[in-house]
Order: C-alpha cells, then structure tokens, then sequence
C-alpha cells in the first residue's frame, strides 16, 4: 500500500495512522519494552493494514543484521534456477530472507563478476551470500560466503558441488553396455573444473573399456544451447560420425539434438545422446534424453544450510565446524535418446 503522497509507505505514515509516536512504532517494529500492550496491538495492526516493510538499509543500520542472504548469479539459466528452488526449500523456517542477484551478465562481467556483486549487496543488503558458479573463490569479503560448483572447484571457502567424474563413467559406461564403441563427447568451458572432470571420466570409461580416445570425437560444446550446435554438427558431418554422444550437460546434449533433427538423424534409431545435470527440461524432449542427475536443488540447499551455520544461527556454528567441501552423488537417469547399437 502507499502513502498518502503516492510513495512507500514510512514509519511516519504508521505513526500517525496509529495515533502515536515516530519512537512508540519503532519500539514496537524492534521488539522494545515501555509499549502498553493495547497500543502495541493496535500499531501491529495499522503495519499490517498498511503493508509497511522497514528498508533492509535501515534495518542494518539500526541492528548491523538484514536477516537477508543473497544467492548471487552470472546470470538466471536452468542450472541456477534449480538451485534457486533448492535455497527456497532451505530457507523456510530459518528466520532469513533470501534475495537472488544477477547484474544481467554485462560485457565484461564475465570473471570477477562476484566480487562486483558482493561490493554492491554486502554490509547493508545481506549478511552472507551464496555464490553459483563463482569465476573465483579468494575474495576475502566482509560476509561470510559459501560457493556452489566454483569454475576451479574447491578452494578456500566451504563449497558444495556434485561428483562430477563418476557421473561421467556412469554416462560413457551406459553408452558402452549399449554396444557403442564410436562416442563422441561434447565438452563443457575449458576453464571449469567441472567440465575438465566430466572429460576425465568419459576419458576413463573408454580406457577401461580397451578402447582409445579419438582426437577428432571431442569437441567443446560451452555448456549453451546455441554454442553446441556448429560442434555437434561436425561431429554428425565426420566421414565416419559417431554413433553416440556424451554432451557434458543437458542444454549441449538438447542443442546436440536439435542438429541431428536438423540433419535428418534419428534420436535414438541413428544417434544415442546423453547429458548431464537432469534439468528440467531434459525430460521434456524429444524423445526424453538420457542424463546424469547431480542434485541441483539438494546442492542450493545444502549451501544454504551451511551459510547459516557460518552466521552462526545453528549449532554448527564456526567456520572450524563446517566440512570445507561437501560433495553430492551423481546418477544415471536413463530415457528415450539412448538404445543399444
């Protein structure tokens, strides 16, 4: 609701609605003593009828806490928007707010980006912050942080993340009990460890299989939809193309997908794909594609879980008590887009 002249609503507004002082609503909004218990019953009245929300500026000012913690982005896409879910679920219940960030992935925010955005929000907005996908992780701020999958992977601040190499065994290994022995592999970033370790194991999987890596099978797709459509199309264009493809998450193996459509190849009569993060819009494809789950929402509630630790709001209350890196298990979830040779 607004004020009389259109705008936010004050405490003044609350104040004279009420009938009383700027200093009684005050001590009423913090909790204070020497309020009679009729008057206090009827500001919390008129703050609720009028919808009046104290700024999270003057809150820290007055207590140096928001209650507010921030889940800070490169940019909304469907793997931080899952982890966006897994902080809600976490937060109920706990006393805290939370406020999701993006700067909208400006030109030139691309590394470094969190150390913009902690500037911005830290002392007055939120008191911690929970990091997706940080470019770094030795930020030395005024907040206590925690990071999800940071690209160089674990460092010097509590981090959760997913087993990223076994579900890439478990990806390659479904393709080769299916009979594929040409698999090509599209790759993530080469700067995230994630997408180095998720090379790794389908690396692994063909070297226990007896099986070598063909150079000219692997590509990198960027972990985008877009990105991975020219390298899937030279892989679908090679003399002998593969007869499978690991892409190393969902929206590379949908974008895979949408080449071989392109192309006039069958999924999965002619071409078994695979992905990974089991987003949900891998189970919307078609036909539904075949991935490797790591627990997005459980990896944002997690974290969440452990920053209000570090604030000090649970038992587990000190930096010294708090695992530096709390790893989650991966699975196959097998679908329609994968079939034996």
């Amino acid at each position: 609701m607004s004020s009389a002249l259109g705008g936010r609503v004050t405490i003044t507004d609350v104040a004279r609605t009420a009938g009383v002082s700027i200093a009684t609503v005050s001590k009423v909004i913090n909790g204070r003593y020497g309020v009679a218990a009729a008057t206090s019953e009827r500001v919390q009245q008129v703050i609720a009828d009028l919808g009046y929300e104290s700024s999270l500026v003057a809150r820290s000012l007055r207590s140096h806490r928001t209650n507010v913690i921030g889940i800070l982005v490169a940019e909304f896409e469907p793997f931080s928007t899952e982890i966006l879910k897994g902080t809600s679920d976490a937060i109920a219940g706990s006393g805290y707010e939370l406020l999701a960030y993006s700067g909208g992935g400006r030109t030139g925010e691309d590394v470094g980006w969190e150390r913009r955005y902690l500037s911005r929000l830290s002392g007055t907005l939120i008191d911690g912050a929970v990091l997706v996908t940080p470019t770094v992780v030795s930020l030395g701020g005024s907040v206590p942080v925690v990071a999800i999958d940071p690209h160089a992977g674990p460092a010097d601040m509590p981090t959760v993340d997913a087993d990223n190499l076994t579900g890439a065994l478990l990806a390659t290994e479904h393709l080769l009990r299916l009979g594929h022995r040409r698999i090509g592999f599209l790759g993530g970033r080469p700067d995230l460890e994630s997408a180095r370790l998720r090379e790794e194991g389908y690396r692994a999987a063909l070297e226990r299989a007896g099986l070598a890596v063909d150079p000219e099978l692997v590509r990198v797709g960027g972990y985008r939809r877009q990105q991975a459509a020219a390298p899937a199309r030279e892989l679908l264009s090679l003399p002998e193309p593969p007869t499978a493809i690991f892409a190393a998450n969902d929206l590379s193996a949908i974008g895979t997908m949408d080449v071989a459509r392109e192309m006039g190849v069958r999924v999965p009569q002619d071409l078994s794909v695979v992905g990974f993060d089991n987003v949900p819009e891998s189970a919307l494809t078609e036909p539904p594609l075949t991935t490797v789950e790591q627990p997005i929402r459980d990896m944002g509630a997690r974290a969440v879980e452990m920053l209000i630790a570090l604030l000090g709001d649970t038992p587990l209350s000190s930096a010294e008590d708090l695992p530096p890196h709390v790893q989650l298990p991966t699975r196959l979830v097998p679908r329609g887009s994968t079939r034996p040779l």
